[in-house]
């Protein structure tokens, strides 16, 4: 009973493909079609040799040699011209279905909460997005359509070496059943193998996507030779896990050989005695040789291709991991649409905690109403909740318990499209994509038209230094915007958000990487786009927050005071305290300095 999963699972992953091979079922059609030509011509050309000797040669007539010497050619032709078609046919779907598993993983995973990432490295998704895939691919394009000839090819090569020779060929079959028990041994640790491999390669891509993503960290702390030996043992762990499975894989060909090749020695030598004997023909037995090849050669690219098998049913199990993720973040099985105006966001006794983190509470019967059009500041020390905040509301996750409306509709009723296109944000840290200004900036509205881009490019005080680069709005920013300073890309972000046009903005201190002068150009660009628009920013430096309609002052997950900034230098501590350390002044003092 223990070993029935192993058996059972050793290629069930596999059937999962099904899904992505249907809809092509005519070109399967079409290909298996010409793999059954092909290897009914590789059939027949034995049938061909034997009458060419028997009939041809024993006849010493040159017109019944010529003219089985032309239906050798005809055979040879079919078998070209099917063998072609099915290799086109087969690569086609391979291509073709490949492309498709890429992407409805890809589709997938873009639709996952962050909640998956928090436990899954982006190196190892592409892992599995281009090794794991490719394994697949060499499968169905290749490997399956040689099981399956080869498979024809022994079923019908075991047919004629019986029709041909009875006794000789119960020797034969008698080998064939002791060559299938090294296949089936060592076919389950190629298979074990095969995954360990492939997740070896799936940790080093990964430690290469992290490190390659902090290059500056890792050159400003010298640490480029670690990081190379550290990735260099990760490679290394891949290669001597790898050439564990070659080497079992080259047994598993070996032992296959060796048993083939050693009782068709020995069956061959029956067969002359054979016709010495005068109990076969010389075409007889030049036939049988030739299926006795054929079969052989078939049962070794079967074992072979068994190896293939293996390691792409890995490969599937893996893909198969990501596809059956779930994101906690469901939408409701019949939405409702979010109305433009209404009460406002509002959320009611909300507690929430990471999943990573489960236990520690990043709000704690959390309670906040947010009038529509009111400009909220959110303020208070690290991991008081501000940014799980901001999470909460673009629904990245769900509370464990409260709820939060929108305009008196619970954002779980609504879709998460229709939700967050009614957000815009910007956060801390820009994110810039490898393309244009132009594509950059029009993210979040893709038919937004030149001169739309450009306005809110001068709003967020962004037009100057983009007519000022090369090719204007069209040049390219290259890879995380690096061709930009930090402050040039926040003002992209920021020009992405103001082009979006939302009714709610999420500013997670939009200005902090702005130098003195554009961070005031930029402040007012927020201002102005902030009429008529609820806002709520999150202000780690309150001077950017002192005119907010109300700052909301936050602590370990719970409001602990709110207002207008000079009434909370008196009613709140904490706040007196946090303005006292950025105004180096004591909280005394304030009142006088800042009112």
């Amino acid at each position: 009973m223990p070993d029935a999963a192993p058996r059972s699972a050793r290629i069930t992953p596999l059937f999962a493909l099904l899904p992505f091979l249907r809809p092509y079922a005519g070109r399967w059609a079409l290909a298996f079609l010409a793999l059954l030509t092909s290897a009914g011509a590789t059939l027949a050309l034995p049938v061909a040799f034997k009458y060419l000797i028997d009939r041809g040669f024993a006849s010493g007539e040159r017109t019944h040699i010529d003219r089985y010497f032309i239906a050798l050619f005809i055979v040879s032709l079919i078998l070209a011209a099917a063998t072609a078609l099915r290799f086109y046919w087969v690569s086609w779907l391979g291509e073709r279905v490949t492309a498709d598993l890429r992407r409805a993983v890809y589709d997938h995973v873009m639709r996952m909460s962050p909640e998956f990432f928090e436990t899954t490295q982006t190196g190892e998704v592409l892992s599995r997005l281009t090794t794991d895939t490719t394994l697949i691919q060499a499968v169905v394009g290749t490997s399956l359509s040689l099981g399956l000839r080869n498979a024809l090819l022994t079923i019908g090569g075991v047919t004629m070496l019986v029709t041909t020779s009875p006794v000789l060929s119960a020797y034969i079959i008698a080998t064939l059943i002791v060559v299938v028990a090294p296949i089936v041994i060592f076919g389950r640790r190629v298979r074990r193998l095969s995954r360990a491999s492939q997740d070896k390669v799936a940790n080093a891509s990964a430690l290469a996507g992290e490190v390659l993503n902090a290059m500056p960290t890792v050159q400003s702390y010298t640490q480029e030779a670690y990081e190379a030996r550290r990735f260099g043992g990760a490679v290394e762990m891949a290669f001597e896990t790898a050439l564990t499975r070659i080497r079992a894989r080259a047994g598993l060909t070996a032992v296959v050989i060796v048993f083939v090749f050693a009782a068709i020695v020995f069956v061959l030598w029956l067969g002359a005695q054979a016709v010495l004997a005068g109990r076969m023909t010389a075409g007889q037995l030049s036939q049988f040789i030739l299926y006795a090849v054929f079969t052989a050669g078939a049962v070794g690219a079967v074992a072979e291709v068994w190896g293939d098998l293996q390691r792409a049913a890995g490969a599937t199990e893996r893909l198969l991991q990501l596809l059956a993720a779930r994101s906690p973040v469901v939408e409701a099985a019949a939405t409702v649409p979010l109305p433009a105006q209404g009460e406002g966001i509002r959320l009611e006794n909300v507690s929430f905690s990471y999943p990573s983190r489960a236990g520690v509470a990043a709000l704690d019967g959390f309670t906040l109403d947010v009038r529509p059009g009111e400009h909220v500041a959110l303020v208070g020390p690290s991991g008081a909740g501000k940014t799980t905040l901001f999470q909460l509301l673009l629904r990245f996750y769900d509370p464990q318990s409260g709820q939060i409306s929108i305009n008196g509709v619970p954002t779980q009723q609504v879709s998460l499209n229709a939700l967050r296109q009614s957000i815009g944000v910007v956060l801390q840290e820009s994110v810039i994509f490898s393309g244009s200004v132009l594509d950059n900036i029009r993210y979040g509205m893709p038919d937004a038209s030149l001169a739309q881009v450009q306005r809110a490019a001068e709003m967020a005080a962004a037009a100057g230094f983009i007519d000022a680069l090369p090719q204007g709005y069209d040049t390219f920013l290259g890879e995380r915007g690096v061709r930009l300073s930090g402050g040039q890309r926040q003002r992209l972000a920021i020009a992405r958000a103001i082009l979006k046009n939302p009714p709610v903005l999420l500013l997670d201190e939009a200005t902090s990487a702005l130098d003195a002068a554009s961070e005031r150009l930029v402040q007012t660009a927020l201002d102005n786009a902030a009429q008529n628009r609820t806002t709520l920013v999150i202000a780690h430096r309150l001077a950017t927050v002192q005119q907010a309609d109300r700052i909301v002052v936050l602590e370990h997950g719970r409001i602990v005071a709110q207002g207008r900034h000079a009434e909370l230098l008196q009613s709140s501590p904490l706040y007196a305290q946090l303005a006292a350390l950025q105004f180096e002044t004591s909280p005394g003092d304030l009142p006088a300095k800042i009112g």
